[in-house]
């Protein structure tokens, strides 16, 4: 069932003897619910909210109910390649329709709850979504919109409160019979936005295959996952490719138990509560909310932990991140790499060969990856980059939707351009140092903002830190720090020559922030990602 053994000897004998076996017909919900005949009983989601409520599914029930709504769907209109959005943060309700909607075929749509109304809209009018399934958070602002929606034939709510829900009557009578639509592995499974630099978001179509495409990257960074009674967790929101790629899907496929925690806001105290209660052993962890737990438990704290494997992506893990990992939460975090379009390519596997710290590791077996130049050239060792993805893999999105043009001018030579810039150094390991537009050029100078900020956080008086380029006369940019105090530190003119001397002694003269502006709390996006475009309309 899993790709890999801990018997392996190496990352080399991993990667080399590697072999792709994609089957021509493949379907996501088979592959983590149907197919699961032998554990029908076993709990798949562990539920909990903010609010004290808890709740258990077995696979089960998950086979029964996404039966359930697949036929309800289908007595709706929906039909193969319709999309079906979704507006809901982790829950039960979230799995069953994504099951409902990929039994019949159909694309569904992830969309964030922390999506204001503009946000939605343009995204349910783009997709041309036939039904979304709203948290009742949303439902009004769905509604409100639904008259600019001609394809838009149904809204269903989904809350907590039984009588307003419309989730679970739906299907009380709805049979449970249902043959899911023998779907290529290289149909369109999801429909995920993403944004870019400049223009309106971009719908990356997502073939079924991308779970498999996933695997071998998800099995090594969760240390040869899984094992017996294993159990996953993550903050990410599930709407998001980490929440959905990274950690709900690829626990399901292996039959395992995933806890879903539904709130608004991540706590990091929460967070320790959730991994101790339900024995966690495996998690998907961002940055910015191991930060967060960081400030809340600092090394000399002990933790009771059943860990065996945190993975970390989205923003560069750092340092003083893995030392923190090590002695607070007793693992080795394996950072990892991957996009929207491209996902779990690049990563760690601490059980199997020895990290490099403040890299992004090696390309996971399956994965070409390098770094490339402007004409397609592969670079040389320790030569800055664009990091690129070799597009015969079944990882790789479809394209772009509405916006074929968009997807194949990506494409150089063969190779998927990402648009982030990195480095190769002699072994192979993999360096990242920025987005293109985030790389700053100071008297000639490129800095990449990543290790800037990991020094920044070594300081006692910094609790997060963001750091761009803004425009200078002299050198062309310089760099600016945008920093949130840590608690019991003011923010004055003698911390702030502190912090510019400490990260001059710690990097070198021309990468300490030469500006830095305190602020209460960095702009984040619904994934946990420091919003650097809204950092540079701030300066």
């Amino acid at each position: 069932m899993a790709f890999f053994h801990e018997s392996l000897s190496s990352y080399e004998e991993a990667y080399q003897s590697f072999n792709w076996s994609i089957p021509e017909q493949f379907n996501l919900a088979v592959a983590v619910c149907d197919r699961h005949q032998d554990i029908q009983d076993k709990i798949a989601i562990i539920y909990e909210n903010d609010q004290g409520d808890e709740r258990q599914c077995s696979y089960g029930e998950l086979k029964r109910w996404s039966n359930q709504w697949a036929n309800r769907l289908a007595s709706n209109g929906v039909q193969r390649g319709d999309r079906v959005a979704i507006v809901l943060s982790q829950s039960i309700e979230l799995v069953v329709a994504h099951l409902a909607a990929h039994k019949l075929g159909a694309i569904t749509v992830p969309l964030a709850i922390l999506f204001g109304p503009e946000a939605l809209q343009f995204r349910l009018r783009d997709s041309e979504a036939k039904v979304v399934f709203t948290h009742d958070s949303k439902y009004n602002d769905v509604m409100a919109m639904k008259d600019q929606l001609p394809q838009l034939s149904r809204v269903v709510k989904c809350s907590r409160l039984e009588q307003v829900d419309e989730f679970w009557p739906s299907i009380n009578h709805a049979s449970d019979d249902f043959i899911p639509i023998n779907t290529a592995a290289k149909d369109p499974a999801l429909l995920i936005y993403t944004s870019g630099t400049t223009g309106d978001p971009k719908g990356a179509v997502i073939p079924h295959s991308a779970l498999l495409g996933n695997l071998p990257g998800f099995e090594l960074s969760q240390n040869f996952f899984p094992k017996e009674h294993d159990v996953f967790w993550t903050p990410a929101d599930w709407a998001w490719t980490g929440g959905f790629w990274d950690a709900l899907m690829p626990t399901l496929y292996y039959g395992q138990t995933i806890v879903a925690y539904e709130t608004t806001k991540f706590s990091a105290d929460q967070a320790f509560e959730l991994l101790h209660k339900h024995k966690v052993t495996n998690a998907f962890i961002p940055p910015t909310a191991l930060k967060m737990m960081r400030a809340a438990y600092p090394p000399q704290h002990a933790f009771e932990s059943s860990l065996r494997a945190v993975m970390s992506a989205g923003e560069s893990v750092g340092r003083e991140l893995i030392q923190w990992g090590k002695d607070v939460l007793g693992v080795t975090i394996n950072e990892m790499w991957g996009q929207t379009e491209f996902n779990y390519l690049v990563g760690n596997c601490s059980s199997l060969f020895e990290p490099k710290p403040g890299s992004m590791g090696r390309p996971y077996p399956g994965h070409r990856v390098d770094v490339i130049d402007e004409t397609g050239k592969i670079a040389e060792s320790d030569v800055i980059g664009e990091l690129a993805a070799y597009i015969d893999d079944p990882v790789k999105f479809v394209t772009y939707w509405k916006a074929d043009d968009k997807a194949q001018e990506k494409i150089v030579n063969g190779w998927f351009r990402t648009g982030d810039m990195g480095t190769r150094d002699k072994d192979g390991f993999l360096w990242f140092v920025g987005r293109k537009d985030d790389v700053i050029n100071s008297a000639g100078y490129r800095i990449g903002p990543g290790e800037i900020e990991d020094s920044l956080l070594k300081h006692p008086g910094v609790q997060q830190a963001a750091v761009i380029g803004v425009p200078d006369e002299l050198r062309g940019e310089i760099v600016k720090a945008f920093i949130v105090p840590a608690p019991g530190f003011e923010p004055t003119s003698s911390l702030k020559e502190e912090i510019q001397r400490d990260v001059r002694e710690r990097l070198s003269a021309h990468e300490y922030p030469r500006e830095i502006k305190f602020i209460d709390a960095l702009p984040l996006t619904t994934t946990g990602k420091v919003m650097r475009r809204e950092l540079r309309q701030l300066d």
